[in-house]
């Protein structure tokens, strides 16, 4: 979590508020980047996913699963009102993250966010891992593991069909808890 605080202290809006909202839901960088202002859900404190965009090409959520929503508590909110307020393109209709050199007709592109805002930002935050599109999705499941959540909780946030894809893919042991584990094994 420090990493992700310190890329945020190298960011602007929007995409301080983009790294920040896909760090703290899990969201896949497609599903991101789909959003409308019309599919943030204020009064019920949800973001409903409907659609998904992948090389400028929308699509439908493919599983039932994929579309449950998306629970925002009221940082969460405070953060997107806070951008809604600040960005020229702010109707139900209109992207969330829409792109100024498009005018707003389309989102940003996934490969052009990474490269030109969050890989440099990251560079100037000390920060040598190599960001690709899902690695806040993994953060999300580690800090969520490492914090003591249950795994079904983790899966529905993540929204996998199974478990096993959220344990076998996107959760990481973290050394504290890796050195717990082993000290109550050597204790005994």
């Amino acid at each position: 979590m420090n990493e992700i605080r310190l890329l945020l202290s190298r960011l602007v809006a929007p995409f301080s508020t983009m790294v920040f909202l896909i760090a703290v839901t899990g969201l896949r960088i497609s599903e991101l980047l789909a959003l409308k202002w019309s599919d943030i859900n204020f009064a019920a404190g949800e973001i409903n996913l409907t659609r998904g965009i992948v090389r400028q090409h929308l699509s439908e959520m493919k599983t039932e699963t994929s579309r449950k929503p998306i629970p925002m508590d009221a940082g969460l909110a405070e953060v997107l009102l806070d951008w809604r307020l600040r960005s020229a393109h702010n109707q139900p209709t209109d992207w969330l993250f829409a792109s100024p050199k498009m005018k707003g007709t389309q989102p940003y592109w996934p490969e052009n966010l990474l490269r030109r805002h969050i890989r440099r930002a990251a560079i100037k935050a000390g920060i040598t891992k190599d960001i690709g599109c899902h690695t806040f999705r993994h953060s999300y499941a580690t800090i969520l593991k490492a914090n003591g959540e249950d795994v079904k909780v983790i899966q529905e946030g993540l929204r996998h069909s199974t478990c096993r894809v959220t344990l076998d893919v996107y959760t990481q042991a973290v050394t504290p808890a890796k050195r717990e584990a082993q000290v109550e094994l050597s204790s005994n």
